[in-house]
């Protein structure tokens, strides 16, 4: 009987972790394609109208210094469009890797395909390896982030990769490592706004339970939870506002963000509640009593929770 309850526990944990970890898979559905038709013609454009002016004002100035520039730049141009056809056909096909992995043996397929198509090292495959191994093994996940030399690679990816490094020790109750990399990211660097509205609820949760709970607050505060565009983020948010709402003493709005969470997905909310109180639960540091409290309070309200429970009492 020890046995079946403890691994009663370990896939009542793998689901928590399942949850806090899904705007990774939803964000994977969402990556618009950057090859489509669309977007080929935009960048098309952008760079045929800079190179006719380039070309323009040299064969108006009429030197062969002007034109020897205006070659060199087209060079330039031609060198960086190669490296980023490169990129992304790079990134697209780690996209559509991931796509498939949706069981344990694709999950499998996946990275082998991962290991046998990229170089060691490549940031897009070693994300990718990261976020198979995230399901079952976090500790794995982040040892193979901490491949990723941020002082080697572009800022915007360095910040994809503190952020996702803070996740895991956020969801291994390891504040203080999470914190440490949170602080470190720059949201200005993201120009897409659902990459900012993920890094902001890693960064939200971290600085909450780390004592900054008026910052924490302050930064998701800005996002528009009922804004379609972040209708698939909406958990990590809410979730990180009940941390900082609950150290804010703002218990008002602590429950409502417990409750909607309720309404999303009640197992949720089995990351604020610890091991002590219910089989499964994640015992994450810095989660304030109250906030604990109330989220067990709803959990048995739940007729999932209350199910799961009963079995795990057995």
């Amino acid at each position: 009987m020890s046995d079946d309850n403890s691994k009663k526990k370990k896939h009542a944990a793998r689901l928590a972790r399942e949850d806090l970890l899904a705007e990774q898979r939803q964000r994977l559905e969402q990556v618009p394609d950057p090859l489509s038709p669309a977007n080929l013609k935009k960048i098309g454009l952008r760079i045929g109208i800079g190179a006719l002016v380039v070309w323009g004002i040299a064969a108006a100035v009429g030197h062969w210094i002007a034109l020897a520039v205006a070659a060199v730049l087209t060079l330039l141009v031609i060198g960086v469009l190669v490296w980023a056809w490169r990129f992304t056909t790079r990134t697209k096909t780690v996209t559509e890797i991931l796509k498939s992995a949706d069981t344990t043996e694709g999950r499998k397929q996946a990275m082998e395909r991962l290991e046998k198509e990229f170089k060691v090292g490549d940031p897009a495959a070693t994300f990718a390896k990261a976020q198979l191994l995230m399901q079952d093994d976090p500790r794995g996940a982040l040892t193979t982030l901490e491949m990723i030399k941020l002082d080697r690679v572009m800022a915007s990816v360095a910040d994809e990769a503190r952020s996702q490094r803070a996740m895991i020790h956020l969801v291994l109750g390891e504040t203080d490592q999470a914190r440490a990399l949170a602080d470190g990211i720059d949201l200005s660097r993201q120009k897409e706004a659902r990459a900012r509205a993920t890094m902001a609820s890693v960064i939200g949760e971290a600085w909450a339970r780390s004592g900054q709970s008026k910052r924490a607050i302050d930064l998701l505060e800005t996002f528009d939870l009922d804004d379609v565009e972040y209708r698939d983020l909406k958990p990590q948010l809410l979730r990180s506002l009940a941390f900082a709402y609950a150290w804010a003493d703002q218990m008002t709005k602590m429950r409502s963000a417990v409750r909607q969470l309720e309404k999303l997905n009640v197992q949720l909310l089995m990351g604020f509640i610890t091991k002590k109180k219910l089989p499964g639960g994640v015992n994450p540091k810095g989660v304030h009593p109250a906030l604990e409290q109330e989220a067990f309070k709803v959990a048995q309200r739940s007729a999932g929770i209350q199910r799961t429970t009963q079995v795990k009492r057995m």
